[in-house]
């Protein structure tokens, strides 16, 4: 909290009154700087210069972190945080030092002191934020004509923005703004109709992608994140797609609504683990997402996200630490689908994410234990998993928004093969009805 300075309150606020937070993905002052002297500072022979880190810095701090100046200011990003990226910033209980303790369910949620300050950071602005909504919703609903704001825009991005400049307001009073690298400046641009995924590790992932995500897209999110305070508000105002698990014609008409959204140019984001990591490792793919993607014909965009979980892991009520120095995003090139399976395309997807990532997130190694675990021959196996890729998904699957929109393709599949089927017969019987005509 002693951090937080009313100059750069002041500077958040200012920002969001244009729109955005300038300081979003960028370096500090001092950093550039520092950056900059590493560019203009003359070079020096190997030996010599290896001797003067060596006298000024002592043997712990002989490396220095370069960047080639031909690098994008997005690429120079990373190479500047890699050592935050190769850190474990996780905490360990102790290191918490919780400052209460609640009972949510069958588990326990802890909350220590800076937990405190970013559930103020929230009663401060969310109920601004609900507000916005429910006037912008309120003129969306009363033109009913669509000569007005429906007309101009019909994608509510207006809304939706609502919700990005809230993250990175409500990230920026929290100390945690993620820093950008990859293809940033492509996606704020406008990637198009495309498939967003992203690994899925904490509850904080969620505003760390609107800070990237500047075009108008919309979620893939349960039906039961809608009764969440704001953020329930946002999906159902935004009409994003939202899956009841318990109706399925309710998941079919959800397949359509998103292929709906492709095809008139609006991206989709959605996480393919299909839930929350419990350690923050990345795991399995469920199946089911990726059918969209093919279906329509569209790219998909993977994200990375690093150190979600550290700064809000899943034994917390709110984050546990700032995030800043920490949370990193990195958006990867596309991924065409055009002539690959499903389970080639969550390969694809799997190593994009993992290239970018934490050693932390990396799922651990199961060979050993494999050995050690008898294998039933009947069990399924999902999609995207290292050393297998199968097209069907587990038990565990059909819980999730992904997995039931499997089912959706499926049964849209056999839909249209049943129309084809009926046309067919209907033009091969049309000359014989003809013939009869002309006899008659």
């Amino acid at each position: 909290m002693r951090h937080v300075t009313a100059g750069g309150v002041a500077l958040v606020l200012l920002q969001c009154g244009n729109g955005a937070v300038a300081f979003v993905g960028r370096q500090q002052p001092q950093q550039q700087q520092q950056m900059q002297q590493m560019h203009r500072r003359p070079q020096k022979s190997s030996a010599s210069s290896s001797s003067d880190r060596r006298r000024r810095h002592g043997p712990s701090q002989q490396r220095q972190i370069q960047v080639p100046v031909q690098l994008k200011a997005a690429d120079s990003n990373l190479e500047f945080f890699k050592p935050f990226l190769e850190k474990d910033f996780r905490l360990a209980d102790e290191d918490i030092k919780p400052y209460a303790k609640l009972k949510m369910g069958s588990s326990d949620k802890v909350v220590n002191l800076f937990g405190l300050w970013t559930f103020v950071v929230s009663v401060l602005t969310g109920p601004l934020w609900a507000a916005v909504m429910y006037v912008l919703n309120a003129a969306y609903e009363a033109d009913t004509d669509g000569q007005y704001l429906n007309k101009w825009d019909p994608n509510r991005a207006i809304y939706d923005g609502t919700g990005k400049v809230w993250s990175r307001v409500w990230l920026a009073l929290t100390m945690s703004t993620p820093t950008l690298s990859g293809d940033v400046d492509r996606l704020r641009e406008g990637q198009g109709a495309c498939l967003y995924v992203a690994n899925h590790a904490s509850w904080l992932d969620i505003p760390v992608l609107c800070t990237v995500l500047d075009p108008v897209f919309k979620f893939i999110a349960k039906g039961e994140l809608g009764k969440v305070p704001c953020i329930g508000q946002q999906l159902t105002g935004g009409k994003h797609i939202m899956i009841n698990r318990e109706d399925r014609k309710s998941q079919f008409l959800t397949f359509k609504e998103g292929l709906g959204w492709l095809k008139s140019g609006v991206p989709i984001m959605a996480f393919p683990e299909g839930q929350r990591s419990p350690d923050g490792r990345l795991i399995d793919f469920k199946g089911g997402i990726f059918s969209m993607a093919v279906k329509s014909k569209v790219p998909i965009v993977p994200i990375s996200l690093s150190n979600t979980y550290a700064v809000m892991p899943g034994n917390s009520l709110f984050p546990v630490q700032p995030g800043a120095g920490k949370l990193h995003i990195h958006v990867h090139e596309s991924i065409d689908t055009e002539g690959l399976s499903e389970a080639e395309i969550a390969d694809k997807v799997r190593a994009a994410l993992l290239s970018k990532m934490p050693e932390c997130q990396h799922p651990i190694p199961v060979a050993a234990a494999a050995d050690a675990v008898e294998v039933d021959a009947s069990a399924e196996v999902p999609i995207g998993k290292t050393g297998g890729a199968g097209k069907t998904h587990s038990a565990a699957a059909e819980a999730s928004p992904e997995a039931e929109i499997t089912d959706a393709v499926l049964r849209a599949d056999k839909k249209d093969a049943a129309s084809e089927k009926k046309e067919a017969a209907v033009e091969k019987n049309e000359p014989e009805r003809k013939d009869e005509k002309q006899v008659v």
